[in-house]
């Protein structure tokens, strides 16, 4: 038989209170989202494409960086530490992340290229995405350089965010030099918190929660997900082949299925009220969730703080960060909020 729960939006609106003094570590793969805004009014005379005429620019922190920015605007200070190349977007980077108050330090180097996704929208439509990137493995010396500074700042934190663009730097070599720090300073109870990308799912090893969406979720099932039930056997098949300890499936506009253990399943509906733009969804996700975990919030009622993260800036276009006020206006125009357990 399933079972129900149901949360007062009071409630889950005084956890929020705690978010000011949690800190969390951010390491991943950051990106320039670089947006170009304009009209398409014809057709090109040279092929049967669209031409944009651009009106206007905009430059955001992506990737691991929209992670760092959700947490700050949340009200909590995080640090992010991530991988640059040494060029004038890792400059813009830079400069965003200063003026955004985020701490961060990047790790310039001259043999790579700052990754960076450019869109092009007509009328909040996105007309096509152009990628530059730089997705090799560190150099040994590279890689001593890059835990070298996470030694430094790995004691200082109860809770880690690994945010997985698959660019290279969470390679098997840094999970396992993050492994041998915890271990060198007595850091087990550290949380660490996986946005993970599929190829890599063997390497994360001892994981407090992963975040995977739907169809990386079926990816490192290796089945296809078609129902609940598809969702359920997905889910258990990777808790027990990665040895994750919980695992939080996003489902779109299906919301969330919760495995706090293998048995026991919880399903979190969407309360997304209208999707303009998923751009970025899964960040504010994982970035929500550990501030929760970081201020020492339960877990279900965090995943469902995370869950109402998402459902506003799935209202937004390009890669949006939720500020607490918003968080708290959403959870108080619910009358209550019900989740139950998929039996």
């Amino acid at each position: 038989m399933s079972e129900y729960i149901s949360f007062e939006p009071e409630r889950l609106c005084a956890h929020t209170e705690r978010f000011s003094k949690a800190k969390a570590l951010i390491v991943g793969d950051i990106m320039l989202d670089a947006y170009l805004f304009g009209d398409a009014h014809r057709i090109s005379p040279e092929a049967p494409v669209p031409v944009v005429r651009i009106e206007h620019e905009q430059n955001m922190l992506g990737g691991a960086g929209n992670v760092a920015r959700n947490i700050k605007s949340l009200g909590a200070q995080p640090m992010l530490i991530a991988l640059t190349g040494n060029d004038r977007n890792a400059d813009e980077l830079e400069k965003l992340s200063r003026s955004e108050g985020i701490q961060h330090i990047f790790m310039r180097l001259d043999s790579r290229k700052t990754t960076t996704k450019t869109r092009v929208l007509a009328r909040q439509q996105q007309m096509i995405r152009i990628d530059h990137e730089e997705c090799s493995t560190l150099s040994e010396k590279d890689y001593s350089d890059f835990l070298a500074i996470l030694e430094t700042h790995l004691p200082l934190y109860d809770v880690l965010i690994l945010s997985d663009y698959g660019k290279g730097l969470l390679s098997k070599n840094v999970i396992q030099g993050i492994a041998a720090i915890r271990q060198k300073y007595g850091l087990s109870a550290m949380k660490i918190l996986v946005d993970p990308k599929s190829p890599n799912f063997g390497i994360y090893g001892d994981m407090h929660i992963m975040t995977p969406n739907v169809k990386e979720t079926s990816e490192a099932a290796g089945m296809p997900i078609c129902s609940r039930e598809d969702i359920r056997k997905a889910g258990k098949r990777i808790m027990e082949k990665y040895q994750c300890r919980h695992l939080l499936s996003t489902l779109g506009p299906d919301g969330m299925a919760l495995f706090e253990s293998p048995e026991t399943i919880w399903h979190i509906p969407t309360m997304a009220k209208s999707v303009y733009d998923v751009t970025g969804a899964g960040d504010t996700v994982i970035a929500a969730l550990a501030l929760c975990l970081a201020a020492g919030i339960p877990l279900l009622e965090s995943c469902l703080l995370a869950n109402s993260a998402a459902g506003i800036v799935v209202g937004k276009v390009g890669a949006a960060a939720v500020t607490r006020k918003e968080l708290i206006e959403s959870l108080l125009a619910q009358t209550r909020i019900d989740v139950h357990t998929w039996s």
